[in-house]
């Protein structure tokens, strides 16, 4: 190979070279910094909001993620927000019935803890003092194991089928274990939903998808100001 090309071989290597370099902005130091926090830092564990409650909770009748809680986890991924929504529904739950199986769900502590029951005990006429009781003890176990977790109690109403002293008794409970307990108050859950056939499923108790699209509405709030 003589000089002139020798010359001329090394010019294309090294146009090759800085075309290659140019094709890729250099990052600023800044860059480099987060992009080297992402790669080493691990994902933060998502913080948990417990639903712990009957059938209402659950989604009876409908897909779960229709019901109210899984609307609130829609709304939470939707804002970019670190939780994840626990569903601890089960259905012909009481307050008796929850405050036996709570341990289960405290293995790990919930951010926001939403308590409800006591619809199955005014059904069944169980004695009021005995759902307030139990409500309270709920309350209490959720905050001896962790203090720092914030408790919202949904509050209920059943109908009269009991006589009507019963269930006006019965709907006190709520804002007196709420102002005894010093946790946060729902007045009540199916407000704008109870009584109104279009949307209940047949039995009368239960809401529809849209029913529990306004449940959604009525909760939201106040795990918002939770968060």
């Amino acid at each position: 190979m003589n000089i002139s090309r020798l010359i001329l071989s090394i010019g294309i290597i090294s146009l090759g070279i800085v075309s290659f370099s140019c094709s890729e902005p250099k990052k600023t130091e800044a860059e480099k910094a987060v992009e080297i926090a992402q790669n080493q830092s691990p994902q933060l564990e998502k913080k948990t909001i417990l639903f712990f409650g009957n059938s209402l909770t659950a989604g009876y009748g409908i897909d779960q993620d229709d019901s109210f809680s899984g609307l609130v986890q829609d709304k939470i991924d939707s804002l970019g927000l670190n939780y994840r929504v626990i569903n601890g529904g089960l259905s012909g739950e009481t307050t008796a019935g929850g405050l036996s199986r709570l341990d289960w769900f405290l293995e790990d502590q919930p951010e926001v803890f939403v308590l409800e029951l006591g619809g199955n005990d005014g059904l069944r006429g169980i004695q009021l003092s005995e759902t307030k009781s139990n409500l309270e003890k709920i309350i209490d176990k959720v905050r001896a194991k962790f203090p720092d977790t914030k408790i919202i109690l949904a509050g209920m109403q059943i109908p009269p089928n009991m006589g009507q002293e019963y269930t006006d008794e019965f709907k006190e409970i709520y804002p007196v274990v709420a102002q005894e307990k010093d946790v946060t108050l729902i007045p009540f859950l199916l407000e704008g939903v109870a009584g109104d056939p279009e949307l209940n499923l047949p039995d009368g108790i239960h809401p529809t998808e849209e029913g529990h699209k306004i449940v959604y509405k009525t909760v939201w709030p106040f795990i918002e100001q939770s968060l």
